[in-house]
């Protein structure tokens, strides 16, 4: 597979030997290994990767001791614990392996949140530095790429998505990529955390927020579809964005009694899985979800490019009863930043009301020919 220096790799190594656990998030398949194996080998010695999905590296981590987790790792002062969400207790190990030896370098990857790996819930605060990995971003892909070569590919990317072994494929080795990940990797750790014997409850349940991409979700109305209960739903949800397969974005609501407060919009971390999951890699021009998959590309690059440099915000949608929307909110240094995305240029009419009642905000419509400055 070709290699994409990932932007957040220096950050990372500016991190490291200072006395904290650094821990990377990321979907499967999204690139953890290599770039940790990236950073693994600018060191000479005294270093050791360990596979945590190995049995043997979860018994050689599973009791809670100072002494015998050191003994384990030896003299070793740069470790990889890869995967690390397979250790039992890996917030506890953690915790014990820093206040005791601050310092040893431990760099932890992880496919889903440690808060669902672990079962007991021992808090890290202070204690680490928390990055997370995207798929491919256009800011890293314009490394290697002109801007002409990227715009040249963007009906590609809206169809097959950024993943890294899938972003170098043809067409058909792409789509079979995509189908195996989104079949035998996306949901692996929930079903392996959460003991859920029914893989097909969360696979519909995917494929209906896929269906509904762009739109509100209601959560009594794809439980009445599935059959089975609100609060079952929104466990599901939660566990899938702890596994960084989907993420959401809640509706802005501070002073307009018309407001809705309470809904949420779901979007999903690769827009190719997303289209795994229905079966639909059909050419743009003759798609009906054209709208849906520009503003989560929109949304997914922006959140992309602020955390590349550090960039941070809150992130809403607005909608009022009367229909009034706004697709897209950034609230940051007490400034709102409203965006309506539109994949072809043309007239919107400006939400004046919006404007009005909070006239700390800016407004921009984000479309394929603006679109380069908002997500670099």
């Amino acid at each position: 597979m070709s290699f994409l220096p990932r932007l957040i790799q220096p950050q990372i190594e500016k991190r490291l030997f200072k006395g904290k656990v650094v821990i990377i998030y990321g979907a499967r398949q999204v690139g953890k290994t290599m770039l940790v194996k990236k950073i693994f080998d600018k060191y000479n010695d005294t270093k050791i990767y360990l596979n945590c999905e190995l049995l043997s590296v979860q018994q050689g981590l599973a009791v809670p001791e100072a002494e015998k987790l050191k003994s384990y790792l030896g003299n070793n002062k740069l470790v990889i614990l890869d995967e690390a969400q397979k250790i039992t207790n890996i917030g506890l190990i953690l915790k014990i392996l820093i206040d005791t030896y601050p310092d040893i370098q431990i760099i932890a990857t992880g496919s889903s949140s440690f808060d669902l790996a672990n079962k007991i819930n021992e808090p890290l605060t202070g204690r680490t530095w928390t990055f997370t990995l995207y798929p491919f971003s256009i800011s890293e892909i314009k490394q290697q790429n002109s801007r002409f070569e990227i715009e040249a590919k963007l009906e590609n990317i809206l169809r097959f998505g950024f993943y890294p072994e899938v972003f170098f494929l043809s067409e058909n080795e792409a789509r079979s990529r995509l189908d195996e990940i989104s079949s035998n990797y996306l949901y692996k750790d929930i079903l392996s955390f959460e003991g859920i014997k029914k893989s097909s409850i969360v696979v519909n349940l995917l494929q209906l927020l896929a269906l509904q991409l762009g739109n509100e979700v209601s959560y009594s109305e794809i439980a009445k579809q599935l059959g089975v209960s609100r609060l079952t739903i929104q466990k599901y949800l939660d566990l899938l964005e702890q596994s960084f397969v989907i993420f959401t974005l809640r509706s802005f609501s501070r002073n307009l009694r018309k407001e809705i407060s309470k809904s949420v919009k779901i979007y999903f971390y690769d827009l190719g899985i997303r289209n795994s999951l229905i079966q639909n890699f059909n050419q743009i021009k003759i798609r009906g979800d054209l709208g849906a998959l520009w503003e989560n590309f929109c949304v997914l690059e922006r959140r992309k490019r602020n955390s590349n440099n550090n960039i941070f915000a809150n992130y809403y949608f607005w909608r009022t009863y009367d229909q009034k929307e706004i697709d897209y909110i950034e609230e940051r240094d007490g400034k709102l930043f409203a965006f309506e995305f539109k994949w072809n240029a043309g007239k919107k009419k400006i939400p004046q009301e919006f404007l009005n009642v909070y006239n700390n905000s800016e407004f921009e419509i984000i479309d394929k020919e603006n679109y380069w400055e908002f997500v670099n």
